[in-house]
């Protein structure tokens, strides 16, 4: 059968796409509470640059499988590499559960980083393949809003196990059971390299782009591709903080494990639910109106959350904070993908999330130093300085993708 563009054409791929981008996700959430935690009470951490190198690690594994990610699946196509992703999942929680010493949960999230680039990458440009270009901001919303959610409820689930039982292995084991459905509901999915020869893949001087090439474009070169791995990594250096910080944060203010559980998931919940509406607007508005709003109220947002004093407070900054990041992180990379040629754009998005999540990696270095060299209040509000500036350089110098 000569395969058709378009969700409605390509409904139950599409939507075993999405469901399994929720599990993929939950990988993530298993640890986003309790891994800063078990730094600090069961290793000992004094210092929050020890206690924050898992995410270094994570950042850093990610960012680079990332790079390579969208030449493997030009290569060896994108199912292979999705169901490979999953062999790396296997490991983390093991390793988790047994680790004895710090070193341990740094590989673990080495594996999770791998685990995280080859499957989340895949899920994405498998429902670009699938999708019309008026469709893509929705494609590409819902894909992030399932996985931003399933992060969310495993934190909070984690967090909740963790204050009723223990910080290991029980929130843990979880994850074992993510990575076998994970794995499961990607067998079912149909591969979606045939999609690729309905979008204009001819053999013109751009399908012959080298990796340097597009590694030049996506970083500096050309000014929309540009910008959006400078506000890509301004988001996710932010997140690394988040990630990192807040939890440790929030401990000094008092409040329980239970309370943090709450405002750590309130974050991604609010990321993921609003994405399911601002990947569809940027379809209608058009991407560089919610990337530069975006990127200026993720830096408001986390300015009011170094400066508030209540639990209130904080959960309203996590939302908005979430709101922030939801109108950028799906307009992003259906940016990426209005710019690219269908036959270099799965290596351009990996160029794109390469920069994008190396953020993670120098937001945990950033953060671990300026607490340790002052404390963690400084660091968020030093930090909210970033996405604000992207979010200027946003506006001067990307250009409008969208073509109605």
């Amino acid at each position: 059968m000569t395969p058709r563009q378009g969700i409605r054409n390509n409904a139950f791929n599409f939507f075993m796409l999405v469901f399994t981008n929720l599990f993929v996700g939950s990988m993530v959430g298993m640890e986003r509470t309790i891994l800063p935690l078990i730094g600090e009470q069961e290793f000992g951490l004094a210092s929050t640059s020890a206690a924050l190198s898992f995410i270094v690690s994570f950042g850093f594994s990610k960012a680079i499988v990332n790079y390579f990610a969208g030449r493997l699946a030009e290569q060896f196509g994108r199912k292979k590499v999705l169901l490979a992703g999953w062999g790396f999942g296997f490991i983390v929680p093991l390793l988790v559960i047994a680790a004895h010493e710090w070193w341990v949960i740094i590989v673990a999230n080495l594996f999770l980083g791998i685990n995280q680039a080859l499957t989340w990458s895949m899920t994405v440009n498998m429902k670009i393949d699938l999708v019309k270009s008026n469709e893509r901001g929705f494609a590409i919303g819902l894909n992030e809003a399932a996985g931003y959610l399933g992060l969310s409820a495993a934190a909070a689930m984690t967090g909740y196990i963790a204050s009723v039982s223990s910080l290991r292995p029980e929130p843990f084991l979880w994850g074992l059971g993510f990575a076998l459905v994970g794995f499961l509901l990607s067998l079912t999915v149909n591969a979606t390299e045939k999609h690729l020869t309905l979008q204009n893949v001819t053999k013109s001087a751009q399908s012959e782009y080298s990796s340097t090439i597009i590694m030049k474009l996506v970083t500096w070169k050309e000014r929309t591709l540009s910008s959006c791995s400078i506000s890509g990594l301004a988001t996710n250096f932010k997140d690394g903080v988040a990630w990192g910080l807040f939890p440790l944060f929030l401990l000094d203010k008092g409040l329980t494990v239970g309370e943090i559980g709450v405002i750590v998931a309130a974050y991604p919940i609010s990321w993921g639910t609003f994405q399911l509406l601002t990947g569809a607007l940027s379809d209608i508005w058009g991407r560089k109106p919610l990337i530069v709003a975006g990127m200026t109220l993720q830096g408001l947002g986390l300015l009011s959350f170094a400066f508030s004093h209540s639990y209130t407070a904080w959960l309203l900054d996590a939302i908005v904070i979430g709101l922030g990041t939801a109108m950028v992180y799906p307009t992003l990379q259906a940016t990426v993908s209005d710019v690219a040629d269908p036959s270099w754009r799965a290596s351009a998005m990996g160029v794109y999330r390469f920069w994008r999540d190396s953020g993670y990696a120098f937001g945990a270095l950033f953060a671990g130093f300026v607490s340790d060299m002052i404390d963690s209040k400084a660091a968020i509000a030093i930090l909210s300085l970033l996405p604000l500036a992207a979010g200027v350089v946003s506006f001067y110098r990307m250009k409008e993708s969208l073509k109605k």
